[in-house]
């Protein structure tokens, strides 16, 4: 059939498929109203908003260039919408801590205790801890004396030891390592009163001066004042002297090129403070007197020694059942620690006031300056905070050490002692300190006096089949040092990895024998380190060997 195309013909022909709509941009000024190309509208009865809407639309498709403004309209309409939104509720964002940088022990503690308690299978750990060697060698102190008379003297040295028991013990053996050095005579060294520790006490307070002095006398000489001439020179005030203000760990060659040439002119020299003026990197002649210092002049004065012999005879009688072998622990939770440390335990809002007022009473605005930015979760992970008494407890039943080990407890005032030592107490009935072991009346002269205390801690860890350090510090340096003298290179110490500490104290789900696994293998880990040999950055006060110790093959040695 053939179709007509034309219009208007009169005849009922199909009509051809509709056109496909034009793009507004084809049909500016085309479209009429009701034509085919305008757009459909909202129902008649459409309110005011909607007419509007549809208004602003049509604009729209019509003009272009209005789209160039799309953006500036997007966020004004979204102004406008949160003007109109009430944000009193604000969804939280929960951020999980680190692992590692929360203190969790105690739920940890909860966790392990039954199976810990059921667990008999611990053998007799104090006895068959240490078993290293070191290649078949075994260390012996080899430092000598000097023999003869010594030339006549470059001056006079007069130091200024400042800090605690350990730290002054540093100023001591380096001020005797600079003056035979120098050839000059040391002045005893004057101990400087700090706001921390509060103890007034001289030197022979602390350790026996005569014999100080009697076995330094042929390598240099000590006296215990200035004579009389020297002073008039100075109109006797020590504040007149020169006073060298020396950097931390100079080098010996700094001594000699610029303390020396003064000495000799003035004949009198003040260097204060002294502690850590010295590089532990030095010739063998000097390390040689820091030895002599060290391991052989310094001992305790009479009475200290006597009280710390005494305490160390009654823990070795009532540790009878373990062949008279206890432990010794340096915990660190004094309350001046925990500030310092700046990590957060689990006591609230009364540990940190607590906390807050210790530090500005020890450290006036130092962690308060502008821009001193605190983050305990990160000190955590970074092993530097203390351990608490329960993460020590829990440590050595890990390590083997059943409830009936004795320990010996060196510490000052601990941190809310009758809560926090509770749970050490109930893991180690046996534990003891030097109050438990004396009397009030024996502890009398020493007890307003840190240092003293401290050297009387110091003598009974000394003595322990096992010393364990929880945070570091001169204290335990020194221990470590002095026991591996005395006892062949091997320190017998536990040092534990507390970075690893803190990640497994921060795992509520761990079990028991997963802890106990990883606490022999950490203890382990300690007696392999115990012989060590000191690097030239070392202290010689840490590691006396090969310094202050020499081999000798076990089979020769008597």
């Amino acid at each position: 059939m053939r179709i007509n195309r034309l219009p208007s013909s009169g005849h009922t022909t199909p009509s051809p498929p509709a056109s496909p709509r034009r793009s507004p941009r084809y049909r500016h000024g085309r479209g009429k109203p009701g034509g085919r190309f305008t757009p459909v509208g909202p129902p008649g009865r459409a309110n005011l908003a909607h007419r509007l809407a549809w208004l602003f639309l049509s604009v729209l498709l019509r003009r272009q260039g209005i789209f160039l403004f799309a953006p500036l309209i997007y966020i004004s309409g979204m102004l406008l919408y949160m003007g109109t939104v009430s944000f009193d509720v604000v969804p939280v964002i929960k951020h999980r801590p680190a692992p590692g940088s929360v203190y969790r022990s105690p739920q940890v503690y909860a966790k392990l205790k039954p199976e810990m308690d059921a667990d008999n299978s611990s053998s007799d750990a104090i006895s068959t801890i240490w078993k290293a060697s070191h290649k078949g060698v075994e260390w012996k102190p080899c430092v000598k004396r000097s023999s003869g008379e010594l030339p006549e003297s470059n001056g006079y040295i007069s130091v200024e030891a400042n800090g605690g028991l350990n730290q002054q013990r540093i100023s001591i053996c380096n001020a005797v390592a600079v003056a035979g050095y120098l050839n000059a005579t040391l002045v005893i060294p004057n101990f400087h009163y700090h706001s921390i520790w509060r103890d007034p006490s001289k030197f022979r307070d602390i350790y026996d001066e005569d014999y100080f002095t009697s076995v330094l006398q042929n390598d240099v000489r000590v006296v215990n004042k200035i004579p009389e001439y020297i002073m008039e020179r100075f109109d006797h005030n020590m504040s007149n002297v020169y006073n060298f203000r020396v950097k931390a760990w100079s080098p010996i060659q700094f001594y000699k090129d610029e303390v020396l040439p003064k000495l000799l002119e003035e004949r009198l020299i003040r260097i204060s403070p002294f502690a850590n003026r010295l590089s532990f990197d030095a010739p063998p002649a000097v390390q040689r007197l820091r030895c002599l210092a060290n391991y052989e002049a310094l001992t305790f004065s009479s009475p200290i020694l006597t009280m710390g012999e005494t305490l160390v005879a009654r823990m070795k009688e009532r540790s009878a059942n373990h062949g008279g072998k206890y432990i010794s622990v340096h915990l660190r939770f004094e309350e001046d620690m925990v500030a310092f440390s700046c990590c957060v335990f689990d006591g609230g809002e009364r540990e940190k006031e607590d906390m807050k007022e210790a530090r500005e009473r020890g450290w006036k605005g130092k962690f308060t300056k502008p821009g001193r930015v605190i983050r305990p979760g990160a000190i955590r992970i970074n092993g530097k905070c203390p351990l608490t008494p329960l993460e020590v407890g829990l440590m050595l039943r890990g390590m083997g050490f059943d409830k009936n080990t004795y320990i010996f407890l060196a510490s000052g005032k601990i941190y809310n002692a009758e809560k926090t030592m509770a749970p050490l107490i109930e893991m180690f009935p046996n534990l003891q300190t030097k109050e438990m072991l004396a009397s009030e009346e024996e502890l009398a002269p020493f007890k307003n006096f840190s240092s003293r205390m401290a050297a009387v801690d110091y003598t009974v860890c000394l003595h322990s089949e096992v010393f364990v350090t929880t945070q570091g510090g001169n204290f335990p340096h020194f221990l470590m040092g002095h026991r591996r003298y005395l006892y062949g290179g091997h320190s017998k110490t536990i040092r534990p990895d507390k970075r690893k500490l803190a990640l497994l104290f921060d795992n509520p789900n761990i079990g028991w024998r997963s802890f106990k696994r990883q606490m022999l293998s950490m203890r382990s880990h300690s007696d392999s380190k115990g012989y060590e040999l000191k690097r030239p950055s070392d202290s010689p006060y840490t590691f006396p060997c090969p310094d202050c110790m020499c081999r000798a093959n076990k089979s020769n040695a008597t």
